[in-house]
């Protein structure tokens, strides 16, 4: 990955994360991720990963995400001062997922033996 792009991600996740945390009411007894952000080689759009604890409020939150995103979008329009501003594309965040299962299956292996 180039440079520019790792420090577009970074500075994407920063920013985005303390508008989330400010802009964003999410349920009680829900906790909201920002795990990763990947730009486009271009810039001009970067997905954006969420995990949501629990899972079964997960598309929930990614509804209200996508029900807010051009709010969410401008407020990173005015903030970071670079042109342009990717697109920002909310996914739901599989891979921690995916690493739970590993562990689980793991630590049932370690008890058989």
């Amino acid at each position: 990955m180039k440079p520019r792009i790792e420090k577009v991600n970074n500075l994407i996740k920063k920013e985005l994360g303390s508008i989330l945390l400010k802009e964003i009411d999410i349920f009680p007894g829900t906790l909201m991720t920002l795990t990763r952000v990947e730009c486009s080689p271009n810039l001009f759009e970067c997905k954006v990963f969420i995990s949501v604890i629990p899972e079964d409020s997960a598309d929930n939150i990614m509804k209200m995400l996508d029900r807010n995103i051009y709010d969410i979008q401008q407020i990173m329009n005015k903030k970071l001062k670079m042109r342009p501003v990717p697109k920002i594309l909310f996914c739901k965040e599989t891979k921690t997922i995916e690493a739970q299962k590993i562990e689980k299956i793991l630590s049932s292996i370690e008890k058989k033996d």
